[in-house]
């Protein structure tokens, strides 16, 4: 009887854990995250180039091209002109350094600039020409698509918009009803605690580990839809350059802590029923007719 009521106990306890870290995960931002300084630096060595009076810059793409002898030099170095990719970097540079890339931190509701990362960003947001956080929509609009795209073009974003966006309302809705079961769970399994009901006891380890269910399709589902914003076509609209960092972010981690904490608390209040102590029954002599 103190082994099930120490292992109730526990699980309740881990529950009630459990839901502290979803609830922090959900109303923090922080679940990815972006960090762009690398990337504006190298932009900004890029655009530094000599604008003296009489000096002209020409791009190493328009240079013709020399072919190197048949039998080289011995014993020569080759310099990084001689690389086949050094004259497809710059190019390269030029397209990824015409967009503007932030460094950022999203969650479930909104996403926002990072705090300090860049200066100019913060020259703005304290001006009030931009904000530093923008809501998360869960609706469908055509505003955020592309201008003067070709059609089929237009109609592929269009397709992985829905896409995106039904993955962003699976995360949300899936998480909202982890954390509804597991709270109702945890009402049912103190209640059977208090009252020492085994069955309300066993009914709150099956809501916990619903609960925990719902939260690994919200987690798995958040996790396939940054891979697929990622990986959205056209590249140069939706893609990330290689210098730029990305990762999840604690509240992520909070999350999946959570849900460990959840499907804990699950098996530990499904077991405690069946170490509580077998009651015996008591069998009345039946009395006969005319015994006195």
């Amino acid at each position: 009887m103190a082994a099930m009521k120490i292992l109730t106990a526990t699980g309740l306890l881990l529950a009630f854990c459990s839901l502290g870290l979803l609830a922090m995960a959900i109303c923090t931002d922080y679940w990815y995250e972006t960090d762009a300084r690398r990337h504006r630096e190298r932009c900004k060595n890029f655009s530094n180039k000599r604008n003296d009076r009489g000096y002209i810059y020409i791009s190493s793409v328009n240079l013709p091209l020399r072919v190197a002898p048949a039998g080289g030099v011995s014993g020569a170095s080759s310099g990084p002109q001689d690389k086949p990719g050094f004259l497809a970097s710059a190019p390269a540079m030029e397209s990824q350094c015409s967009r503007r890339f932030n460094s950022t931190i999203s969650g479930l509701w909104r996403r926002c600039h990072r705090e300090g990362f860049d200066l100019e960003t913060e020259e703005l947001i304290y001006k009030g020409l931009i904000q530093r956080c923008t809501p998360v929509k869960y609706h469908y609009t055509s505003s955020t698509l592309p201008r003067n795209l070709p059609l089929n073009i237009t109609k592929t974003i269009r397709q992985d918009e829905w896409h995106a966006l039904h993955l962003r309302r699976m995360t949300a809705g899936f998480i909202g009803m982890a954390v509804s079961i597991i709270l109702f769970g945890w009402i049912v399994g103190f209640l059977g605690c208090c009252q020492q009901h085994d069955l309300m006891q066993y009914v709150a380890g099956l809501l916990f580990l619903m609960g925990g269910t719902c939260c690994i399709i919200s987690l798995c589902t958040c996790v396939a839809g940054i891979n697929f914003e990622l990986s959205r076509y056209p590249r140069y609209i939706y893609g990330l350059p290689e210098d730029i960092s990305h990762g999840y972010g604690w509240s992520m981690f909070c999350a999946w802590g959570g849900l460990g904490l959840t499907l804990l608390a699950g098996f530990l209040c499904t077991l405690a029923p069946s170490l509580s102590s077998p009651r015996t029954a008591v069998h009345k002599p039946r009395q006969e007719n005319g015994a006195v």
